[in-house]
């Protein structure tokens, strides 16, 4: 049987539907020697980390899980360092970095993003709010090369996502619009987790990044629309958490990132 996404697979389907269906359907090509970074930031994560890290592994893509413990006050790396046991192979390479005092979101992310060696980079939060069976659909733009960078949207209408804090969902509205007057682009969920970027996207943008926490968001965003590149913004299902199941940004957090629109909206 074909593994799905490649040549063969792709022509087998093709040869009973014709290219129109498989265009609408998402059904394409990825390359052989295509490799796909998977950033997880992981802060007092123990009880969804392995989940994630299983469901990440299942994407049927050649993969790199590169995890990135927060130094936090749980068990999480304990569980890390189980991880590669259990699922590397030959389409999962495993790679754990752990800070040595905790530092935030964005300093996780850049000290994955500086481990990747992907042909494309992605942000996967430890927790079980995004679903990353999604990747290969979210993909299509960039191996089609039609995208450099790609926002998986929560708002777009057409997946499931959970009903819960309306005043988290008008905050993500006024961020996101005050983000989109300074960079001129018509994004609807600015603050996703689900951001997809080709790997010499990263390369000009890392070492300029200085955010630590939540501020990312906006920082990368403001300098991935400077620098003019072609940005892609597609559905995704959304599971959100409660406080109580461990969600952790505030309303300080939005505090931040309108701070931040406003400071890398005018310059790097």
């Amino acid at each position: 049987m074909s593994l799905p996404y490649s040549q063969a697979w792709y022509d087998t389907i093709r040869a009973t539907l014709g290219d129109q269906a498989c265009r609408q359907l998402g059904i394409y090509v990825i390359p052989a020697d295509f490799l796909l970074s998977v950033v997880v930031p992981a802060y007092n994560e123990q009880n969804t980390l392995r989940e994630i890290v299983r469901r990440v592994a299942a994407v049927p893509v050649r993969k790199e899980i590169i995890i990135v413990d927060d130094r936090s006050r749980d068990d999480t790396w304990n569980v890390m360092q189980q991880i590669p046991a259990e699922f590397e192979s030959a389409d999962n390479r495993i790679v754990l970095r752990r800070h040595e005092v905790n530092q935030g979101k964005g300093r996780a992310l850049r000290t994955g993003f500086a481990a990747a060696t992907g042909t494309v980079v992605c942000v996967q939060d430890a927790d079980l709010e995004y679903d990353p069976a999604e990747f290969p659909r979210l993909l299509h733009p960039i191996v089609d090369g039609r995208a450099d960078v790609v926002y998986g949207s929560r708002f777009l209408g057409d997946q499931a996502h959970r009903v819960l804090y309306f005043w988290h969902y008008l905050g993500n509205k006024v961020l996101t619009t005050a983000s989109n007057c300074f960079t001129n682009l018509n994004l609807t969920d600015m603050e996703t987790c689900y951001k997809l970027f080709r790997r010499e996207v990263i390369a000009e943008v890392l070492p300029t990044l200085r955010q630590d926490r939540f501020g990312f968001e906006p920082e990368v965003t403001a300098k991935v629309a400077r620098r003019q590149y072609r940005v892609f913004e597609m559905s995704v299902s959304y599971s959100g958490r409660t406080y109580a199941q461990g969600k952790k940004i505030g309303w300080k957090d939005g505090v931040q990132a309108l701070w931040c629109i406003v400071r890398y909206g005018l310059a790097d």
